[in-house]
């Protein structure tokens, strides 16, 4: 049996990464957090890094250890997944072979919106897109007049004077300015620079070379991401059309959209798009940030307890400033663009919005609005069910609009009906929406 000799024991020694004690050194304590900054907070970074579109300087703040490295990098895999590695993991979530949207990926475009009819043309949208639910989400939140004499079921009505038509290319770079967003990212850089630079100080080669390459990773994603054009579309408008006002139509709202054709469209055909000249550095960044997933599950456990401790301060910093970022709420913020869009936010009066009582006087207050008389009939139509009882009072709602009669009615009305009570109903509620939109002519007409 060969004998060892005790120098020649010393020379088989494996080398390691930490050559210096650290402050922590002689602890016992064994910190698992191989699993951390790969396990949580994606959706926060995804959102951070849409929002470099939108943040004059925000693709430049990126240098930081962010969590959610296998999430991002899943991500920009979607987008760009030319490589056959990239397109393995692009549909390693069971996504469909439809080519990834981008701007769907980055939530700018895939809600699915009401449906839209003409009032003038007829034409019938089934299914609007994302501006459109947009839309409705924004005049949801808006303060309404209340008009009732009667509750069955309460509809809003918004009425959306769309004085101005975009162009049909709109950029949207810088088009949000928040400065303590910006000022905010110098807070997990300074973290991740000092963690780093304290992990390598250490001679914790380990941490050090996963903290770097964090920094690395985010930031040139950011940088790459954030050179995408972000725009708004719609179809252009052809010459010389009268205005094309529609009804936005949900179970809890109508929302009567009042201009011409562009304006129109803009809410119910418009789009945000995401447009990328550099595509194929998308890719790498994608391997990065994969690789950098696999780097923390594999090195992070063996490096010291003190160097954990600095990759643990450096992801969770950068996490929270993520987690506050994400609070700015992303819909919010479309709304804020589409408004902005639109030219709606210095116009107060330009969303109106009420609510009727009954689906009756609803419908009755939008043909009022709509101030088409010839339509008037196929607007109650759409609205309201046609059985024998509810035809008669269309027939005469809509006589008497187009005599230019004014909207009130006594017992002579509904006495010789077999529907009394329905038919004295109905034409109350009517009534009553007609007064209703007499007295709030003013918000409605007066000059914004």
């Amino acid at each position: 049996m060969p004998v060892i000799h005790l120098h020649e024991e010393a020379q088989i020694q494996p080398r390691v990464m930490v050559t210096s004690p650290t402050p922590m050194g002689k602890s016992n304590f064994i910190l698992d957090t191989s699993g951390l900054a790969s396990a949580f907070g994606g959706p926060e970074a995804i959102f951070l890094l849409a929002l470099v579109h939108l943040y004059t300087g925000r693709r430049w703040l990126g240098w930081y250890n962010s969590p959610g490295s296998y999430f991002l990098g899943k991500l920009l895999a979607c987008i760009a997944d030319e490589l056959p590695i990239l397109n393995i993991i692009s549909k390693s979530g069971g996504q469909s072979e439809k080519p990834p949207n981008a701007a769907e990926l980055f939530k700018y475009d895939g809600r699915k919106g009401p449906k839209f009819r003409a009032i003038h043309s007829g034409a019938v949208i089934d299914e609007t897109g994302h501006l459109a639910a947009v839309f409705v989400k924004e005049c949801a939140g808006k303060p309404a007049t209340l008009i009732s004499d009667r509750e069955s079921h309460p509809v809003n009505i918004t009425i959306a004077n769309l004085h101005h038509t975009p162009p049909p290319k709109v950029p949207l770079a810088g088009f949000q300015t928040h400065i303590r967003a910006s000022v905010g990212a110098i807070v997990p850089i300074i973290v991740s620079c000092a963690a780093c630079a304290a992990s390598g100080f250490y001679h914790d080669w380990y941490c050090f070379s996963v903290i770097s390459l964090g920094i690395i990773g985010n930031g040139l994603s950011c940088l790459v991401i954030g050179s995408g054009e972000l725009i708004f579309t719609h179809p252009k408008p052809q010459e010389d059309l009268p205005p094309e006002d529609g009804l936005l139509i949900t179970p809890e709202q109508i929302i009567l959209l009042k201009g011409g054709e562009g304006a129109v469209n803009s809410v119910t055909r418009g789009r945000f798009s995401l447009h990328f000249d550099n595509i194929p550095l998308i890719g790498p960044c994608a391997i990065l940030l994969m690789l950098q997933s696999v780097a923390q599950l594999l090195l992070v456990p063996q490096g010291s307890v003190f160097g954990q401790l600095m990759f643990v301060a450096s992801i969770v910093v950068s996490w929270l400033y993520n987690l506050w970022l994400s609070s700015l709420d992303e819909e919010k913020i479309q709304r804020g663009m589409l408004m902005d869009i639109l030219e709606l936010k210095q116009q107060d009066r330009s969303l109106t919005k009420f609510t009727l009582g009954t689906r009756t006087g609803m419908a009755v207050f939008v043909v009022l609005a709509s101030n088409d008389r010839e339509k008037a009939r196929e607007i109650l139509d759409s609205l309201l069910p046609n059985s024998g009882t509810w035809d008669k009072w269309k027939s005469t709602i809509v006589g008497r609009l187009k005599n230019g009669q004014e909207l009130l009615f006594n017992e002579s009305d509904w006495s010789d009906s077999h529907e009394i009570n329905l038919l004295r109903m109905l034409y109350k509620d009517a009534q009553a929406a007609y007064h209703g939109f007499e007295d709030s002519k003013i918000l409605l007409y007066e000059p914004c």
